[in-house]
């Protein structure tokens, strides 16, 4: 996995692979660049469609490590691309990152196994901790 990922982000190591799917461009960006800047290689999609496009393109799945998603997005929702990933993608943690903050929706999700439930603008230092908590539990998953 750290091989294929160095060479698909030009050879330099890295702490992992994260999918950021969100609609708005500017919090892509923001998240990209706080990531990447903490030594992770950043992917990004504008929708759930698109985040799916992405992970099956070519004859291997890509191999992430962490998928931080928004919830309200066009054609595919985040919580429809949840749910594709959970049944999919099962060892990939996730994380909800929305503008749109639901108590309800939080507790549910959280129980359904997300790994943390982040709203905007997020701090980068939380965005961070989330990402590190996400890679330890996939980490656990892989002994």
């Amino acid at each position: 996995m750290a091989e294929k990922t160095a060479a698909m982000f030009g050879g330099r190591p890295s702490n992992g692979c994260v999918l950021v799917v969100d609609d708005e461009p500017d919090v892509r960006k923001v998240v990209r660049m706080t990531l990447e800047k903490a030594g992770y290689d950043v992917l990004e999609a504008e929708d759930g469609e698109k985040a799916i496009q992405e992970i099956n393109k070519g004859e291997h799945p890509l191999l992430l490590d962490v998928i931080i998603t928004d919830i309200r997005m066009p054609k595919i929702n985040g919580v429809e691309a949840i749910k594709y990933f959970q049944e999919q993608y099962p060892r990939v943690p996730l994380i909800v990152l929305t503008g749109f903050p639901d108590l309800d929706m939080a507790t549910s999700f959280l129980k359904q196994g997300v790994v943390d439930y982040l709203v905007k603008p997020v701090e980068s230092e939380k965005l961070k901790a989330a990402v590190a908590k996400a890679m330890e539990q996939r980490e656990i998953h892989h002994l």
